[in-house]
């Protein structure tokens, strides 16, 4: 119970929704600096339970009954890391609800498979979600661009984080997803545009966690790129 009323808080306030973000980050952070041209799809991952949370909330007032309950269900089986169980029955309820009920499923069932290793199944999922929210729909682009970056399909990424970081753009959220579109780009060895990107995270974001680490790249990249 006091989970849940913890949770609450935090999406009550950007900022401290952002103080979570940047403690979840700063575990990964040894991991990006030794492989930075892995595009970390384990950011998603960690942080999604949060943004499916709020999802969630936002619109389950609603629903009918009986969609309410099933969605509820595989929640709660989601938020028990039953990851396999939760794909599946997110699934089976986007493919039987239509509205918000369907809409959130298949947000759920995107996460789980992306967190099964199926990346094709959670691409779909994903693509099959929508929301105007300003959290919840960029984290599904960049969720969709994690799982076309485990697939090495780093243009497809780039598609997909480039969506995520135009999409609403705002100090707390948007440099996460362009030191993404950045390291994307020097996977699919498009340096000048790598370096842009970073240029872009050091100029317009210098007071987010990613700036360091975007100095840093851009550093690197300055020494290999022609202008």
């Amino acid at each position: 119970m006091a989970k849940k009323e913890e949770k609450s808080s935090i999406l009550e306030s950007p900022e401290a929704l952002q103080n979570e973000l940047n403690q979840d980050i700063h575990k990964i952070q040894s991991v990006v600096e030794k492989n930075k041209n892995v595009v970390y799809g384990v950011v998603g991952v960690i942080l999604v339970g949060v943004f499916g949370y709020f999802g969630y909330k936002q619109y389950s007032a609603s629903q009918d009954e009986e969609g309410e309950k099933k969605l509820y269900n595989a929640v709660y089986k989601f938020e028990a890391d039953s990851n396999r169980i939760a794909a599946k029955e997110m699934t089976k309820i986007a493919g039987e609800f239509g509205g918000n009920v369907g809409n959130i499923a298949s947000f759920y069932a995107g996460v789980a498979n992306l967190k099964e290793g199926k990346y094709d199944a959670a691409i779909e999922n994903l693509k099959n979600f929508s929301s105007s929210d300003l959290l919840v729909q960029a984290r599904a682009y960049a969720l969709i661009g994690d799982a076309y970056s485990e697939k090495k399909a780093y243009g497809d990424a780039i598609d997909y984080y480039k969506k995520a970081s135009e999409y609403k753009a705002n100090k707390f959220f948007t440099p996460t997803y362009l030191l993404k579109l950045g390291a994307a780009y020097e996977a699919n060895k498009q340096g000048k545009e790598a370096l842009a990107v970073y240029n872009e995270i050091v100029e317009k974001y210098a007071e987010s966690s990613e700036y360091i680490n975007a100095k840093k790249y851009k550093a690197l990249l300055e020494g290999s790129v022609s202008e």
